[in-house]
């Protein structure tokens, strides 16, 4: 799912990215010691696949069940958004007692259990465990750089290259580990990993049912576990425990750090680049105000001379369009009032989301958090976008304020919403758990209209209460001609050019966001992204405010919708990066993967195209006032 602000804050923000990439956790949550002998409770969450983005409930799959039946623990609305669904196992496991290739189930495949099974692991489905809220992850080992990593969840089986061999995951070894509590008897699980194996477990002979193949493991003598019609698989696991100096403050280090790559120097990269881009449009401002804007301002200011007179000096520049700058757009006043508006309120949402995502408040640990946060903020910003698109359309002189309101608390929240349903509706018609419930969609709906709406049309009564914002000339009544104007400062190329740059400082970045949204990845560095949604928006104001100055000088008054649409077009180059991460990256299978993907990303790039575009705007209209106060106007 990427903004932020303040150059000051941004620097501390640098300092503090470090800490924040390893040992922090959410303020508040206290950890669970156990004593040896305790249960220790394995929950499983959704099967998922970064191939199809459509999760399945884990028991829509014929794994084994426990016995005293399924039960849900309680979700709330950001877990239900993002598919998760927990619940509990037969894994029986105690703190501190090993076991050895215990039998778990015997499940004897159906033709529609083989049919599923291969479709899961053609499309490479993966299991999601957790033990005291920590996720299971896999060993991995890299045969070219001859490592050891950990990958999250573990997958569901595994095929051969012609694909006619067919093997279950049947068997897991739980490597758990666990650090002593200072002072107690007491201990905390500090780590949960799982190293799948599938085996074709054979049962011996006896009163108690054991398996005769748990020797085989290691030398890989015994066969997989073939999926075939009427095939009888063995489900069984291990579980050995270690003792960690890792404490419980830090013991998400190695779920942050994954990908087992230097990130944090790719992140450092993608700052310094940004930063690079943000120092060359600096010194293009700085050349304009110093050097451009105080000459022309000390020409228009200054007394003509009887020489001046008697050559009939014709000033030429922006100072001609000072009768027009500030006239209302004629195309559409009231939607660009409401795209301001709630390209505000997206801000703000957006600053303190990540803000309370850099300080911890939003750890990973707790699920479906960031979710809320997101939501939350953005409802309770309504007043934001009434209060901001209200004034700006009073400033146009739009008397239709009633309307204009109702745009305001519906128009972008309407087509999310839309969009959101008809996702929802292809979930559903593929049974997966990533598909809201009836209850949970009402929850959306009240905050929709029983918090937002609301502080839409408050914040509205105050924007309207507020005199219109002023300008420091006169507006004449009869608009200035425009002259023809050369290609490089047509519309068209002013937008697409106008958004080169701000990609660029934020594209880097961009990669770990898409990296974690659609890939399962933690994303964790909120630090940097501070950063960059800093840098990002001090791009998107210093370029438009550049090509502003361009169009007045060529006496284009014209700049309101201009203005917000060179720094919005942002995003039409996040939505392009994204169809090339999609193609590259994720690798689909499925043409509902396709909808899915371009649907949800097309909610983001038009709420990132609004916050761009706002920024842009509001960098116009400050330079504007700041350069027109500054001369005399006969």
């Amino acid at each position: 799912m990427a903004p932020m602000r303040i150059l000051a804050a941004s620097a501390a923000a640098a300092a503090v990215a470090a800490p924040l990439a390893s040992g922090f956790y959410l303020p508040g949550v206290a950890p669970t010691n156990f004593v040896e002998g305790q249960r220790v409770e394995l929950k499983v969450n959704k099967i998922t696949s970064s191939q199809t983005q459509i999760p399945y409930d884990y028991y829509s799959f014929p794994f084994c069940r426990p016995a005293n039946g399924v039960h849900h623990y309680g979700e709330n609305l950001g877990e239900f958004l993002t598919g998760d669904r927990i619940e509990n196992s037969p894994y029986e496991l105690q703190m501190k007692v090993d076991q050895s290739c215990t039998l778990l189930c015997s499940q004897t495949l159906t033709k529609k259990d083989v049919s599923k099974l291969k479709e899961a692991i053609l499309e490479g489905y993966s299991h999601n465990w957790i033990i005291d809220n920590l996720p299971a992850a896999s060993v991995m080992v890299d045969d070219v750089y001859q490592t050891t990593y950990y990958s999250r969840g573990f997958l569901v089986g595994l095929t051969d290259e012609k694909q006619e061999v067919f093997a279950l995951h049947n068997h897991v070894r739980i490597y758990l580990d666990y650090h002593r509590v200072d002072g107690q008897d007491a201990f905390r699980v500090v780590g949960f990993r799982v190293r799948p194996f599938s085996i074709d477990h054979k049962i011996g002979e006896g009163a108690t049912p054991s398996l005769t193949t748990c020797e085989a493991l290691e030398s890989g003598t015994a066969g997989p576990a073939e999926i075939k019609d009427g095939a009888v698989i063995h489900f069984s696991y291990d579980v050995q425990w270690e003792a960690s100096d890792v404490r419980w403050a830090s013991r998400w280090d190695i779920y942050l750090n994954m990908d087992h790559t230097k990130t944090d120097k790719v992140h450092w990269f993608s700052i310094a680049n940004s930063a690079l881009i943000v120092l060359f449009l600096t010194g293009m401002i700085a050349m304009i105000l110093i050097r451009n804007l105080c000459r022309d301002i000390t020409r228009y200011n200054r007394v003509p001379t009887e020489e001046d007179r008697a050559e009939e000096r014709e000033e030429s520049g922006w100072k001609l369009v000072h009768a027009d700058v500030f006239r209302p757009p004629t195309s559409h006043p009231m939607l660009l009032s409401v795209m301001v508006g709630t390209g505000a309120q997206l801000l703000m949402m957006a600053f303190f989301t990540i803000v309370f995502a850099a300080v911890g408040f939003l750890s990973p640990a707790n699920r479906g958090s960031l979710m809320i946060a997101v939501l939350l903020t953005y409802v309770l910003m309504g007043s934001v976008a009434g209060f901001v698109s209200a004034r700006l359309y009073k400033t146009f002189k739009g008397k239709q304020w009633q309307k204009c309101t109702v745009f305001t608390a519906l128009w972008y929240p309407s087509i999310c919403f839309t969009v959101f349903l008809c996702l929802d509706f292809i979930d559903v018609s593929y049974g997966s758990s990533g598909a809201v419930p009836f209850l949970e969609m009402l929850k959306l709906l009240t905050l929709w209209f029983g918090i937002s709406v609301p502080l839409v049309f408050m914040g509205a009564y105050l924007g309207y209460k507020r005199d219109a914002i002023t300008f420091p000339v006169v507006t004449s009544n009869i608009p200035r001609e425009i002259p023809d104007q050369p290609w490089y400062l047509s519309r068209s190329f002013v937008i697409l050019a106008g958004g080169i740059l701000p990609f660029g400082a934020c594209f880097v970045e961009l990669f770990f966001i898409l990296t974690s949204m659609w890939l399962g990845a933690y994303y964790y560095v909120f630090g940097f992204l501070l950063l960059v949604f800093t840098i990002l928006l001090v791009t998107c104001a210093e370029i438009t405010i550049v090509m502003t100055y361009f169009q007045l000088c060529n006496e284009d008054y014209n700049w309101w919708w201009r203005s917000f649409l060179s720094s919005g077009s942002t995003a039409m180059y996040v939505l392009l990066y994204s169809a090339v991460y999609f193609t590259n990256i994720v690798q689909p299978n499925l043409f509902a993967t396709y909808l899915l993907y371009f649907g949800y990303m097309s909610i983001i790039s038009l709420g990132m195209f609004l916050m761009t575009g706002c920024i842009g705007f509001a960098a116009s209209l400050w330079f504007n006032r700041l350069i027109f106060s500054s001369i005399k106007v006969d």
